[in-house]
């Protein structure tokens, strides 16, 4: 029996692209207006363990939209999966994704890394200048909902997740951050972490990584399998995370590769997909370990859970069972007879009924 697995990098329940890339800035757009509760990647997260994501605007700009942190309530309304009084988080990203290198036509700023880089100094410098306006002129300034954001980022009431890949943009954003008032809450991806640990540990910045997936574009060349053990024994706080429908139902077997690669405790692993990332969402007061008080987000396991051989029996969410393996196979065998019921239906109707005849009119 275990708490809950938490995601801390999901792109399910978006409704409608994940991505509002037509300009490098759009901290004014929510991904909590567009979460659909009736994905049924939640109720097959459920089956593996997984009881919180946060749902991210994805990374087609350096400066993306405004993160949902969600409970997996399957069958309940969108907006009774948001994760109550949750601080909220916002997408930065860099690299290949941010200069288009794979896509796009080459006609949006930014096309190059300085001018992705130039692009964060551009969108705060107006941050500051805006909220100075607002001190000095009150209602008398126009609201602008982008830098609404980034004002309160700067204020330290909303917090920075930046999908991230190579050491020196990893460096530059950091120095971008230290000259204009700002803090990186966690590095995402963050596959050449190891380089700059130190670094990444003196700012408190955490780190949420993958297990072992690389090789699937140019800037990740240089992934290693130690990445997590590296920047966990630094003492940075680090988890796994699945960006994938498909990977997230798997968590738990990504956090005993951590046992594998580098010899990290088992306790420590499984931390990495729960507790680590409940303290960067700043929500480990109330998930991410079974312990008085806290939310009733369990899982019960038919085996180590880090083990591949184990399955999520049982999953609750606040108490609440929203998957049990026993009642899911009792469902698929309901659904399989009624299957059979109406394809019999249907030949019968083939076989034995009239010929089938044009509307008339």
């Amino acid at each position: 029996v275990t708490t809950g697995i938490i995601d801390e990098h999901s792109h399910i329940t978006g409704t409608g692209g994940i991505n509002e890339g037509a300009q490098s800035v759009s901290s004014e757009v929510r991904i909590g207006d567009i979460i659909n509760s009736e994905d049924v990647n939640i109720y097959r997260q459920l089956a593996g363990g997984v009881t919180t994501s946060q749902i991210l605007h994805g990374s087609a700009n350096p400066i993306g939209g405004q993160s949902q942190l969600i409970k997996l309530r399957w069958g309940k309304l969108p907006e009774e999966l948001k994760f109550a009084g949750a601080d909220p988080f916002i997408k930065f990203a860099l690299g290949e994704n941010v200069k288009q290198s794979n896509f796009g036509s080459g006609q949006r700023f930014p096309v190059t890394r300085m001018g992705v880089e130039q692009t964060f100094v551009d969108a705060f410098t107006r941050a500051k200048d805006y909220e100075t306006a607002l001190k000095v002129k009150g209602n008398n300034v126009r609201r602008d909902l982008e830098l609404d954001a980034l004002v309160e980022i700067l204020n330290n009431k909303r917090f920075i997740t930046c999908h991230s890949y190579v050491q020196s943009e990893i460096n530059m954003l950091i120095h971008v951050a230290d000259s204009l008032g700002f803090k990186i809450n966690t590095f995402t991806h963050i596959l050449e972490g190891y380089k700059v640990a130190d670094k990444m540990k003196a700012h408190g910045i955490a780190a949420s990584t993958f297990s072992d997936w690389w090789a699937y574009k140019f800037e990740v060349a240089e992934a290693i399998p130690y990445n997590g053990k590296i920047m966990h024994n630094v003492g940075i706080t680090t988890a796994f995370n699945s960006d994938d429908a498909e990977m997230a139902r798997r968590l738990n077997q990504e956090a005993g590769k951590a046992v594998l690669y580098g010899g990290v405790s088992e306790e420590d692993a499984f931390k990495f997909v729960t507790l680590n990332p409940a303290k960067m969402l700043h929500i480990d007061d109330k998930v991410g370990s079974l312990k008085a008080g806290k939310d009733a987000d369990v899982v019960v396991w038919s085996n180590n859970p880090l083990s591949i051989y184990a399955k999520a029996e049982k999953t609750f969410v606040d108490g609440v069972l929203y998957w049990d393996i026993e009642k899911d196979a009792q469902k698929l065998k309901q659904q399989q007879a009624e299957r059979a019921r109406l394809v019999q239906k249907m030949l019968d109707s083939k076989n034995k009924g009239g010929r089938t005849q044009r509307p008339m009119g």
